[in-house]
């Protein structure tokens, strides 16, 4: 799914972003820092994926690319923020799942993971909340 973008009489369809699972390593931490320097980046994620400095930096790189974060400088270093949100991230690569494997007709799929899910009693009255709307 696209979006519309209009901008002085021109309309734009802004593509989804994708990003992939190492990428998403790198946004995780812009998420929950921003604005981020690099070198933060690189440490948070080194602890956790043992990954080099030239690892991060191409990643940092690619989200930059991708316009899913925005570099400035400040002094001598790099400051990344997310031009994307979590949410935002998360709703495409939802819409892109069911695309691509449900192809739109997920009724199945949602009944299978809502009999396997461990559901609170909040999760149970937002679902029935949910379909509420949808039943009127």
């Amino acid at each position: 799914m696209s979006h519309t973008v209009s901008v002085t009489n021109v309309t734009f369809v802004k593509a989804p972003i994708r990003i992939t699972e190492a990428e998403w390593e790198v946004m995780a931490v812009a998420w929950e820092r921003a604005p981020v320097a690099a070198s933060t980046v690189v440490k948070v994620v080194e602890d956790r994926k043992q990954w080099t400095l030239a690892t991060v930096r191409t990643l940092l790189r690619r989200l930059v690319n991708k316009r899913a974060l925005r570099q400035e400088i400040e002094g001598k270093r790099y400051l990344y923020t997310p031009l994307i949100s979590m949410a935002e991230c998360v709703r495409q690569e939802s819409e892109s799942f069911l695309d691509r494997f449900l192809g739109r007709a997920p009724s199945e799929a949602i009944l299978h993971l809502v009999k396997r899910a461990d559901l609170s009693a909040k999760d149970i009255e937002e679902l029935l909340r949910i379909l509420r709307r949808k039943e009127k």
